[in-house]
């Protein structure tokens, strides 16, 4: 559910999706995106980092900012938020993390449609799914790799399909990738030379064709990473398997002893 259906406001420290209403001489006013009817107030000091000579250089009305929250009021409807202290890193995920989920109510808002759902079952199925699995994003991403989590914490009805297929359809990712780790040990003499092409033997299993990319490196004796690309799961599935069976089989047969562990 969005949480301005929620009865509270952002907590000192939360990261907000603002919008600016109004730039005055002192400051900026905002929006929250996410708590309707709450607003922000970002004094010129929280703008930017040393002195500001124009605040509509760091501010336009209209304009979307991620901000950090530093001051509440008890009402929760009005707060102090500062620009400075969000770096451009945070910004652009803070970003990234409300536009998944503004997509994903307008892809429930299609399902809602679909199967003929009232104002208020679209509510109340939205703060399930919403409290199930995080975010409503992370409903339909986890619905998209793992379909049968939806039913597993026990939703049901007719819309469980359509929501899958519109998930798969929207949300699976143009690139999937897979980590994990090799644990190898050989008291060979050689080794270090046997553990190399256990590892090439992993890396062979890279397939252009499917585009299929696996790639080792070297962690630590006797820790080795591996890392596949692939445009699906199940390509990546496929690929992860082939890659550590080549080289456990590789490195049992030369007398030494491999396991592999997804991170």
């Amino acid at each position: 559910m969005a949480k301005d259906q929620f009865d509270y406001g952002p907590e000192e420290g939360e990261l907000v999706v603002a919008v600016v209403r109004e730039v005055k001489q002192n400051g900026a006013y905002v929006d929250l995106e996410e708590y309707e009817g709450t607003e922000g107030f970002i004094f010129i000091g929280e703008i930017a980092s040393g002195w500001v000579k124009n605040i509509r250089s760091y501010a336009r009305p209209g304009q979307r900012l991620i901000c950090k929250v530093i001051r509440t009021r008890s009402d929760n409807k009005s707060l102090e938020l500062s620009l400075k202290s969000v770096s451009e890193e945070r910004k652009r995920d803070r970003l990234a993390e409300w536009k998944n989920e503004e997509r994903a109510k307008q892809l429930l808002k299609v399902l809602s449609e679909q199967v003929n759902w009232s104002q208020a079952d679209l509510n109340e199925n939205q703060t399930e799914l919403t409290e199930a699995f995080g975010t409503l994003y992370g409903a339909f991403e986890e619905a998209a790799t793992k379909p049968e989590s939806l039913t597993e914490l026990g939703f049901e009805g007719d819309w469980i399909q359509p929501f899958i297929d519109i998930a798969v359809k929207n949300i699976i990712p143009d690139t999937v990738e897979i980590r994990g780790h090799f644990t190898i040990n050989v008291e060979d003499g050689d080794g270090i030379e046997i553990i190399r092409e256990a590892l090439i033997a992993a890396e062979s299993v890279s397939d252009k064709e499917t585009e299929l990319e696996v790639s080792c490196h070297y962690d630590g004796a006797p820790s080795y990473r591996i890392e596949l690309k692939a445009p699906d799961f199940k390509t990546a599935e496929e690929g992860w398997n082939r890659a550590t069976e080549a080289c456990i089989e590789f490195v049992k047969s030369s007398g030494g002893s491999a396991k592999a562990q997804r991170e």
